[in-house]
């Protein structure tokens, strides 16, 4: 299991299907995202839901470990995905991840999530892609000072 602290992580749609260019799909997947969030399992720093993968910025809390974070996040996307829509396979298995170090760390882990839209051309500037937390309007937790010294 992943030790305490915050983390880069990435998912994969099932054979990289381009799930979130349907607009419903993609605002399940953040209806989900921020139940959990409200729920306090963890912390979201930043997210962006590209075509066919999703990376999020996140601190997981309350006991629980990142392993049972992304799980609940998959899970219950992929529930509420089945009910809403009718069931399929809908996440490739496992997660990458990366544990934040510092301060600095951080900050090139949250630019990376929000210029991943730039980088693929679906748009000219980050605040100007509706799935990212780069977008005006998200809530977002603020890095807590666990986070800058590696060890939240």
């Amino acid at each position: 299991m992943s030790p305490p602290g915050t983390y880069f992580v990435t998912f994969l749609t099932w054979q990289r299907r381009r799930l979130f260019v349907v607009d419903n799909y993609a605002r399940l997947f953040l209806k989900t995202l921020y139940s959990y969030r409200r729920q306090t399992k963890f912390q979201l720093h930043a997210f962006v839901l590209m075509p066919e993968h999703v990376h999020l910025l996140l601190t997981p809390l309350n006991d629980v470990t990142l392993e049972r974070a992304i799980q609940l996040i998959k899970g219950g996307y992929s529930h509420a995905f089945g009910q809403e829509f009718g069931g399929k396979e809908i996440w490739q298995k496992g997660f990458t991840n990366h544990r934040i170090r510092d301060a600095a760390d951080f900050e090139r882990h949250r630019f990376y999530i929000h210029q991943n839209p730039v980088k693929r051309e679906l748009v000219q500037r980050a605040e100007d892609y509706r799935l990212c937390s780069a977008y005006p309007g998200f809530k977002l937790d603020e890095q807590t000072s666990a986070a800058e010294a590696g060890v939240a």
